[in-house]
């Protein structure tokens, strides 16, 4: 099962290489991995997506939070979040192809950023089952090229609240 988790970090050199290293060192795969900086510039948003049970997840957690630069990890995937990835896909743009092209970018509110007498580049965003399903669709035309972000994901407002809530609680 994929699991997101959500770290923050000191924004300083070497910490993608601790985390990562983490991972590796221990046999977990990243399935993807985004970075940025947030509000804070001494501080960077982490969203890792990765495989495995109850058991692996909660080894990944522990082993973050023994990490010197990590502030704060969450497994997401245990509350309400809202989670978007990013594709850019170059598709062969056939005179006899292109209306559907722009058909299909059109009805999943996707964007031309580039084209040229042989293919379009199209930008879409969202969840990673429109990507996929927008991707199915333009396969049949000729798909040259796709570049995808790997997912972002923040958590739900009532989620973290009902989260803090329950923390409170648990230290009494």
């Amino acid at each position: 099962m994929q699991r997101i988790i959500s770290v923050q970090v000191e924004n300083k050199f070497g910490v993608l290489s601790r985390v990562s290293g983490l991972f590796s060192g221990r046999g977990f795969n990243i399935e993807s991995l985004s970075v940025g900086t947030t509000t804070d510039p001494s501080i960077s948003q982490m969203t890792i997506v990765t495989e495995g049970d109850e058991r692996i997840i909660e080894q990944i957690v522990k082993q973050l939070n023994k990490l010197i630069d990590v502030i704060k990890v969450v497994d997401l995937t245990e509350n309400e979040f809202v989670e978007r990835e990013m594709a850019l896909i170059k598709v062969h743009a056939r005179s006899e192809d292109r209306a559907e092209a722009l058909r299909i970018t059109d009805i999943f509110r996707g964007r031309i950023i580039d084209s040229s007498p042989t293919s379009y580049t199209i930008e879409i965003s969202g969840e990673v089952r429109k990507i996929e399903a927008m991707i199915n669709l333009l396969r049949p035309l000729g798909i040259k090229e796709i570049v995808r972000t790997g997912r972002i994901a923040i958590a739900r407002e009532e989620a973290k609240m009902l989260v803090q809530r329950e923390r409170k609680v648990a230290e009494g």
